[in-house]
């Protein structure tokens, strides 16, 4: 339940604290005073989307605080499993900077505006002005009915089918090709495959062969360099080389070593650096005597890069992927070369899966009619209240194919005239009678959610009177168990509160204030008064508020 929310900087909200108690809480003011701000700021908390327009002009930063008691089992599970430990108080905090930045935190704690959104989204369930014209939209009637059913487990054991249904088509769909096709594709992965094996790849090959390229191409300056090298190590002729003045260095240190053992230490370092350089010289000979510059090896090495570059061009990819290409070219191969056992298995696999999934489709399919019975006994008895007798309810069904879904297409048909066929909801309600018939589809629902405030944005829309008496009545029945909230102009509606808050807009210093202010009984006297006759308060208008705060008590 909410019972706390604070607001600073939002809009033309400075600073407001609004207050709730559990049952039914009103919220009245004059058009522009902003009651919208209000629902906007608890869509912010909740870790809906939201934007730095929502910060007030001139301000750094818009804050909003809300406060929860009673949380749900359902919702404390929720917040233990994200890591928030949650009792009975629930405290929910969003900041937005005029830069557009966002900050979250849930007790202190803090939280993406996502995690806010998964975890919070059975605490408060907004009915905005405009939701009433989704019962307009037939795509949205078989989840109002899937809800009133609480057929989860239902619709799920059938999804599960379905999902591996759709896997053995989209199979079936890849392995079927005409005779032309398979025949055509797999010529052309043999004559694939017996390219790539004709060139006997070798992964690191191509690396090596520019490597032997180089030499050859700069075969003089090697063997030169590579001669000058090895005879500044091991010496020409008479001229000592660097590995023979290595050796008479250590020799000289190690005569003169028992004079000190710094000498000894130092002739073993250039003892080390002897062997070092005889073992260098006997490798570069090595080197030489292997090398070959023959220039017909250069010609083949070329004839073989050539034929990588295309190979690599043509499949557009290194040599490692060519490798992996012709695995997987003969993999595919395989597989269309056993395309037709695999179709059989396949065909009786989905025959079989299309079987169970019927089953179960047609088992959500009674949920949804059984539910229908119930819930059209309950929107009917609802409508009836709410001042629209004679209300015929129906449900329009179709079975089609298999859909994520079920098979099931669903429309509600009214009727609200005696005599009258029923018809397609968008083709007969009026906005007044929709706003009654959201409201009878609510209170159904009611019951069968954990959602313990829901919130009504002008569930008033275009009734008053009697009708606007018996929504009225209707939030006070609802309310029973749970919070209920609802942003109203109608005086009938506002007298059934069990809290009334007024919020009210003030002009200072050209700067517009909103303030929302807990009404006490003559406050709300004058407050009705106003709903009912406007500015001029008569005392026939606080005569006849009174009256309606007397009834609604009664």
């Amino acid at each position: 339940m909410l019972y706390e929310i604070r607001i600073e900087n939002v809009a033309v909200i400075e600073k407001a604290v609004a207050e709730f108690s559990s049952g039914f809480n009103v919220l009245s003011g004059e058009t522009g005073a902003g009651k919208s701000i209000l629902i906007d700021s608890l869509n912010a908390i909740l870790g809906n989307r939201t934007s730095r327009t929502l910060v007030r002009s001139h301000a750094a930063k818009a804050m909003i605080r809300a406060a929860f008691r009673d949380i749900s089992t359902k919702t404390q599970a929720k917040l233990q499993d994200a890591g928030y430990d949650v009792e009975n108080e629930l405290f929910l905090y969003r900041e937005i900077t005029a830069e557009g930045k966002s900050t979250c935190r849930i007790n202190g704690m803090p939280a993406s505006a996502s995690v806010v959104r998964d975890v919070c989204e059975d605490l408060v369930n907004i009915h905005g002005q405009h939701d009433s014209q989704s019962l307009m939209n037939p795509a949205k009637h078989l989840g109002v009915l899937d809800a009133f059913a609480q057929n989860e487990k239902e619709h799920q054991e059938y999804y599960v089918v379905y999902k591996q249904l759709c896997r053995i088509k989209k199979e079936i769909d890849s392995l079927s090709m005409d005779e032309n096709e398979k025949e055509h594709r797999m010529e052309v992965l043999r004559f694939q495959i017996e390219e790539l094996d004709h060139a006997q790849l070798i992964e690191g090959e191509e690396e090596e062969l520019v490597n032997r390229r180089n030499l050859i191409r700069n075969a003089q300056t090697v063997t030169e360099q590579m001669n000058l090298a090895y005879t500044a190590l091991s010496g020409a002729n008479d001229s000592p080389g660097a590995g023979e003045m290595l050796g008479d260095a250590a020799n000289a240190l190690e005569r003169i070593s028992e004079v000190s053992e710094e000498f000894g230490s130092l002739a073993e370092q250039i003892s080390g650096l002897y062997y070092s350089a005889r073992d260098t010289a006997s490798e570069i000979a090595g080197i030489l005597s292997r090398m070959e510059f023959d220039p017909q090896m250069l010609d083949s090495i070329e004839e073989r890069l050539d034929l990588l570059y295309q190979l690599k061009h043509k499949y557009r990819t290194d040599v490692p992927g060519l490798l992996e290409y012709r695995a997987k070219a003969q993999a595919e191969l395989a597989g269309i070369e056993t395309s037709a056992e695999r179709l059989d298995e396949l065909y009786d696999r989905q025959a079989e899966l299309y079987e169970k999934g019927k089953a179960l489709a047609d088992r959500l399919t009674k949920t949804r009619l059984d539910a229908f019975q119930l819930f059209n006994s309950q929107i009917s008895e609802a409508l009836c209240f709410l001042n629209m007798p004679g209300i015929r309810f129906t449900l329009s069904h179709k079975k089609g194919p298999l859909a994520a879904s079920g098979q099931d297409s669903v429309e509600f048909n009214i009727s609200t005239n005696p005599g009258e066929t029923p018809k397609p909801l968008a083709k007969i309600a009026s906005g007044g009678e929709l706003s009654r018939i959201m409201l009878a589809v609510k209170s159904a629902l009611a019951d069968k959610d954990e959602i313990d405030t829901i919130i009504y944005d002008e569930i008033d829309t275009g009734v008053s009177g009697l009708a606007a008496e018996r929504i009225g009545e209707k939030l006070k029945q609802t309310s029973s168990g749970r919070q209920v909230i609802c942003i109203t102009h109608t005086a009938q509606i506002a007298a059934q509160a069990d809290n009334h808050l007024l919020i009210r807009k003030n002009v200072s210093k050209d700067r517009t204030y909103t303030e929302i202010e807990p009404l006490d009984t003559e406050h709300r006297v004058r407050e009705l008064a106003r709903m009912i006759s406007g500015d001029k308060i008569t005392e026939l208008a606080l005569a006849n508020a009174r009256e309606m705060l007397h009834l609604a008590k009664g």
